[in-house]
């Protein structure tokens, strides 16, 4: 990273959580409204479940002939990988390209484990030099 940042300082504010017991039909709405391709899943007790994509929700969901309206956001909760909103901003950056992951959720550890944001690439294209987005992107779409 150019400057010493940390997680807080470079995530986008303010994510909104998909109840894990909402239908996938709720969650493709929320996203179609906030204008957004991701949203965090949370439990009754608020804290983060995992994340659905709009991706996930077509391939294991529509593709595979399942009723959005029945199937519930938790079936696809999956690996959840977060950072801690205190952290260097460079261990996002090296979570997201180790796991190739294009968005990471901020967890302000010291309050509650709550979840504070999201880093996404657009939060890292604002945030790094031309060539450090260069390296991410291919360890990030690097083929396996």
């Amino acid at each position: 990273m150019t400057r010493n940042l940390r997680a807080r300082d470079i995530m986008t504010k303010g994510v909104q959580c998909v109840r894990e017991e909402q239908s996938l039909l709720d969650a493709a709405r929320m996203m179609r409204d906030l204008n957004v391709g991701c949203l965090p899943i949370c439990g009754d007790d608020q804290r983060l479940q995992g994340l659905i994509t709009d991706r996930d929700i077509v391939i294991k969901c529509c593709a595979e002939g399942r009723d959005p309206a029945l199937m519930k956001a938790g079936e696809l909760a999956g690996t959840l990988h977060w950072v801690d909103a205190a952290s260097n901003a460079q261990e996002a950056v090296d979570t997201m390209e180790v796991h190739q992951i294009k968005r990471l959720p901020v967890i302000d550890v010291a309050d509650g484990h709550r979840l504070i944001g999201m880093i996404t690439e657009a939060n890292l294209a604002k945030n790094l030099s031309d060539a450090e987005i260069a390296e991410f992107a291919v360890r990030v779409y690097a083929a396996n």
